[in-house]
């Protein structure tokens, strides 16, 4: 009789469980920063590719064009339109010596690529063309635009699901990249001051 009664208190307290459990899995999305999400990155060499120029496919680059220098990375693309939103602010940065180099991700034509930045400005230092999104997704990218703050030895510091915009670069994006750079100006000081 007592194993009866433990049986049937574990049958209906099993389902309260499952609730429960589901509710603070719920709740726990419900209050997290879908722009803050993890990667499995971060802190390591961005991976390996070779990948074309958007504008000389003839011109291909490898995962060393994300070295010697703090930089973002933007993945973007002509479809997307929060890329198109944030495309105005990434020319002011561009135009204030932000170093940003571009991945465009899944566009159909490189045609309609090159034309949007022939159109709207190209704040890009470098433009790769990812036309089958395969490094978009060696780097863990969901959609666009997402970008990623890398330093100068090539490894990401840091990724940014969604649109750059004032509010982002000044309280997340910048902060990071200055660091960076401040720690890149002061080897090049330091090396510079070493010279014989």
């Amino acid at each position: 009789m007592a194993g009866t009664k433990s049986l049937r208190w574990v049958v209906l307290a099993l389902p309260l469980l499952v609730f429960l459990l589901l509710v603070g899995f719920l709740l726990r999305g419900l209050f997290s920063d879908p722009t803050e999400l993890s990667s499995a990155l971060v802190g390591k060499p961005v991976p390996q590719f070779e990948l074309p120029d958007i504008y000389n496919p003839e011109t291909v680059y490898t995962e060393e064009v994300l070295q010697g220098r703090p930089m973002l990375l933007n993945v973007w693309a002509t479809w997307c339109p929060t890329c198109r939103a944030e495309h105005d602010y990434l020319n002011q940065l561009s135009a204030e010596g932000v170093y940003i180099v571009g991945l465009n991700y899944k566009d159909d034509s490189r045609a309609k690529a090159v034309n949007w930045l022939n159109t709207l400005g190209d704040p890009y230092q470098l433009n790769l063309f990812d036309e089958r999104g395969l490094v978009a997704l060696d780097l863990g990218v969901y959609g666009a635009p997402e970008t990623f703050v890398i330093d100068a030895d090539g490894y990401i510091q840091y990724r940014h699901v969604g649109d750059v915009n004032e509010r982002v670069w000044a309280n997340t994006l910048k902060p990071l990249y200055d660091a960076l750079m401040a720690e890149y100006d002061g080897a090049a000081e330091t090396a510079e001051g070493a010279r014989p």
